[in-house]
């Protein structure tokens, strides 16, 4: 198998395919990314898919570690497909869309005490039906927590309505969900896919990716009011404009800052030789009037020279208070 060992500051497994970014967290002391993951085979979806996982202390050196998360429970044994992660109690709790062997998608819950060992909840999948306005598309749990309260935010679809949907549910432990309703839904498209909400000062990112009928997807960040109920966005942007960036997601890190790590594919200029996809370079999200700005966060920010980060045959643009940004990804010298 091969191996995509030219990468040398954009994360990406020893073997085997990688996508969308999961989970992404500050626990005991490190960050933990997780991923999709397929560690034996570099082509997607011909197997179900796992959550890969590695850590880092500063965004330059990474320790990939053992698979977190299998397809080995029946509600999964089609997939443990995307989702996020939150801390209570000391205890970390990984959300995941959760796909049987006949293709239901449901939502489950794993967990760990150590940030190292996995368990899954021995009553998922937690939420297994689907609200009227949804069909079958149905994942990619993104879970929040504001004054004691829970929320999680579903990446959907109304696909009579041709119609993109993000669907909010509540909790009081984490366990026991309930509807309700439609957070934002997004007309002439066939899905909406990998959201997630987190505080910013007082107000709240969200994030999607949009995947239109007869446009190319896009990843669209928001800055606004939620009041448990609705989320009412006072900026759009779409800031990451890379050729494949795609399935984004915002964490919040220790000292405050709002963190997006997306993932890149390559599939439009990385050759096929390589073992397709990486992750980006984290980059830091802040507001400014009515501007989101994003830029490589202070820990790899030393690596910015004459307008690139060294790197191979990785592009990535995005804006910076409206100012278009490319990160031209070079071999070292």
């Amino acid at each position: 198998m091969r191996s995509n060992s030219t990468l040398k500051y954009h994360y990406h497994p020893e073997k085997g395919w990688l996508n969308d970014p999961n989970g992404l967290c500050f626990f005991k002391g490190w960050y933990h990314i997780f991923y999709q993951h397929a560690p034996q085979s570099e082509t997607p979806w011909n197997i179900p898919m796992n959550w890969g996982h590695a850590r880092t202390r500063d965004f330059l050196h990474f320790e990939e570690l053992p698979v977190a998360l299998r397809a080995d429970m029946p509600c999964d044994a089609g997939g443990v497909w995307s989702g996020t992660a939150i801390e209570k109690d000391g205890r970390l709790y990984l959300f995941y869309a959760s796909v049987d062997a006949g293709g239901k998608q449901t939502v489950s819950v794993a967990y760990t005490d150590d940030g190292l060992t996995f368990v899954k909840y021995e009553n998922n999948p937690v939420i297994t039906e689907y609200p009227f306005e949804c069909d079958g598309n149905f994942r990619d749990p993104a879970v929040f927590c504001e004054d004691g309260r829970y929320y999680l935010v579903i990446a959907s679809a109304d696909s009579a309505n041709r119609k993109g949907l993000l669907l909010l549910y509540t909790s009081g432990d984490l366990f026991s969900w309930r509807y309700s309703g439609v957070l934002q839904e997004y007309e002439d498209c066939r899905f909406c896919e990998c959201p997630s909400l987190v505080r910013y000062g007082n107000e709240y990112l969200l994030s999607v990716s949009v995947c239109p009928y007869n446009a190319d997807h896009y990843f669209e960040v928001m800055l606004g009011n939620f009041d448990g109920t609705a989320f009412t966005p006072r900026i759009r942007s779409h800031f990451q404009k890379g050729p494949d960036e795609y399935a984004g997601q915002i964490f919040s890190a220790p000292d405050g800052r709002a963190i997006l790590i997306s993932w890149v594919s390559g599939w439009k200029y990385q050759p096929e030789e390589k073992c397709i996809g990486c992750l980006s370079i984290p980059l830091e999200i802040t507001a400014e009037g009515d501007h989101l700005k994003a830029y490589p966060v202070t820990e790899v920010r030393h690596l910015v020279k004459d307008g690139g980060i060294i790197d191979s045959y990785v592009k990535e643009t995005y804006t910076d208070g409206g100012k278009e940004v490319r990160i031209e990804l070079l071999p070292e010298e």
